[in-house]
């Protein structure tokens, strides 16, 4: 006959259970000096079915079966403590009530919970530091010198679970906080400042470093990795703050330094409660859903409550990725395949589903086919936008967000002038609708489609070389997450008519985001990887904007969220400028398209768009 298996959650109840009569009995033991038999046994042995009745009752109201002993910890001793005297006072009630504790010794209820908690809270205890400082002598030997960079709550997780598990040995700590220098966390020192890692390294014989700063930002990241980098020692991170949230385990959660780590890890505080009552119970439709920035955009919104969601793609394979990827979610969605240029489906989807709230992501973005294509940029990123806000307003959705780019401002190339001219179009609209249309303006995304990350990564993995355009070309960049929360954060405060600028931080140079890419593949730039110059596309900039100098920046109740304010020009000379674009649409001339769209988008310099001229 097979044994019988007892979980792990019945053995913790078997165990508290027991050490409840043992506590009770102990408490009797001790009242008369450790004497047997003592004065009254018998009453004690009685009264011990109400003992493990009590107990189990309270040890269920507080969860203390659910602590996990290997992690046991001051939360679970507090629980243990409340727990002990909740019993106690509930047991000597009990007894007052039905014979007026005659027999029982006052002194007993007041030792029980005291020893009590010491046969609980103890064994817990002692398996954590059991646990906690056990090795394997087999492994020990060929596990990794290691070197911690920080010393705060993460830092501490992450050494207490390298002591416990054993695969490296932690030599030391390093800290710019100059009140803990030689202090100790789990006996391993803080041994000075993020400076003398090199120093450390050699003296130490450190095999890789670990860096424990999830409040790190972009800059600080930065600095601390190029610090690092000095030793030619592996490098692995934690995650930034807002992947750490609610996180129990740091040692799993270690992995490769990301450019994404040294360009974007600032958290993003959104007030999560507030989106989500403006979104909840919604109809959304997203447009170009199965892009980049769609896709994640689509992720987000799933997660705040709509009642339905639509997706709406031109492209077959994108919808499928997108399909595939929300698969499991519990809202209702809808995957529509479409072009925003047939009006006549777009009409049909708005009548059809009724979306109170359209984010519009749909947008050719890439800049030297759009210098050449300017006719299908038109086409798309004009004539698309005026197609599904023109039927927004007349369905009447509540909310309208077009998503827009910082190459808006000030336009060189084709594919900004587009854009510029959509953000013109939703303003102007705006004035005379019950549709609240906002613009959303922002400048790179790390990873999406068509980026310079993935096409990095692509000639790195292919021994190079990386080909940059100018070494002093700078741009601006921030990760799909933290755009797609800040849109879905501006999308609610707009009253209609708004450009809301996503703060962008400061620019970076492309060199040395190449550099960084390749130092992070564990290779020297220009040494195992050559970066070369291959000058300016037609329409590139050599820094990028995301504010027209008549533009009045204005806080809003967001710190990343920025206002542009200026004057509205009027519709109809929009229109009759955009109906003749229209018309040349029919020539195929792309010379002209670029030349019409020269009138409608003036730069500052000259207020006139100079393409091809970089």
């Amino acid at each position: 006959m097979a044994p019988v298996k007892i979980d792990k959650k019945t053995q913790v109840i078997l165990h508290d259970l027991l050490m409840s009569v043992l506590a009770w009995q102990f408490s009797w033991w001790a009242r008369f000096n450790f004497t047997f038999p003592f004065e009254n046994w018998e009453i004690s042995l009685f009264i011990i079915p109400l003992v493990i009745i009590v107990q189990v009752l309270v040890f269920i109201r507080f969860r203390l079966y659910r602590g996990i002993w290997r992690f046991a910890s001051i939360p679970d001793l507090w629980n243990i403590f409340r727990a002990s005297i909740i019993g106690a006072l509930s047991i000597t009630l009990i007894c007052f009530i039905f014979f007026r504790l005659e027999g029982i010794p006052r002194s007993i209820l007041i030792l029980y919970p005291f020893f009590l908690m010491f046969f609980l809270g103890a064994p817990r205890l002692g398996y954590r530091v059991w646990k906690d400082h056990s090795f394997s002598i087999n492994t020990m030997p060929h596990s990794k010198r290691v070197l911690v960079i920080g010393a705060g709550r993460a830092a501490e997780m992450l050494v207490r679970e390298i002591i416990r598990e054993g695969s490296y040995i932690p030599v030391g700590l390093l800290d710019d906080n100059p009140q803990i220098k030689s202090s100790e966390i789990h006996g391993i020192r803080v041994l000075g400042n993020i400076g003398r890692v090199k120093d450390v390294c050699e003296k130490n014989d450190i095999d890789i470093i670990l860096i424990a700063i999830p409040s790190a930002n972009g800059t600080e990241m930065r600095e601390i990795v190029e610090q690092c980098e000095s030793t030619n020692l592996p490098i692995k991170t934690l995650p930034g703050i807002q992947d750490m949230v609610s996180v129990t385990e740091a040692l799993p959660k270690l992995r490769e330094v990301s450019i994404e780590d040294l360009l974007g890890r600032e958290k993003i505080e959104l007030d999560w409660k507030e989106v989500q009552k403006d979104l909840a119970n919604k109809t959304i439709l997203v447009t170009g859903g199965g892009g980049s920035i769609g896709s994640e955009l689509c992720y987000q919104i799933t997660k705040l409550g709509p009642s339905k969601l639509i997706i709406f793609e031109r492209s077959e394979f994108n919808l499928y990725k997108i399909e595939q990827l929300l698969c499991d979610s519990s809202i209702s969605i809808e995957f529509v395949l479409g072009d925003l240029c047939d009006i006549e489906k777009v009409d049909y989807v708005l009548k059809n589903y009724s979306p109170e709230i359209i984010f519009h992501a749909a947008a050719y973005k890439h800049v030297p086919i759009l210098e050449r294509e300017a006719r299908e940029a038109v086409r798309n990123n004009i004539l698309g936008t005026k197609n599904i806000a023109d039927i927004a307003n007349k369905h009447g959705c509540e909310r309208f967000i077009l998503i827009s780019t910082d190459k808006a401002v000030n336009p060189t190339n084709v594919l900004g002038a587009t854009k510029r001219i959509a953000e013109q179009y939703i303003e102007i609209l705006s004035k005379n609708s019950k549709t609240k249309f906002l613009t959303v303006r922002f400048g790179n995304v790390l990873g999406s489609d068509g980026s310079v990350v993935p096409l990095f990564k692509e000639q790195i993995n292919k021994g190079g070389p990386i080909t940059v355009t100018h070494p002093e070309v700078t741009r601006y960049f921030m990760t799909i997450r933290e755009a797609c929360q800040l849109i879905v954060q501006a999308s609610k405060m707009g009253k209609g008519g708004e450009i809301f600028v996503l703060d962008m931080g400061e620019p970076v140079k492309i060199n040395y985001l190449a550099e960084q890419m390749i130092r992070l593949s564990g290779l020297i730039p220009n040494k195992d990887i050559n970066i070369e110059y291959s000058g300016l596309r037609p329409g590139e900039k050599m820094y990028e904007e995301l504010f027209y100098e008549n533009e009045i920046r204005e806080k809003t109740s967001h710190d990343k969220i920025l206002l542009a304010k200026h004057s509205v020009t009027e519709l109809k000379e929009l229109n009759d400028r955009i109906d003749e674009i229209f018309e040349e649409l029919k020539t195929f001339d792309n010379d002209n398209l670029r030349a019409l769209l020269k009138k409608i988008t003036p730069s500052i310099e000259d207020n006139v768009i100079s393409f091809n001229q970089l």
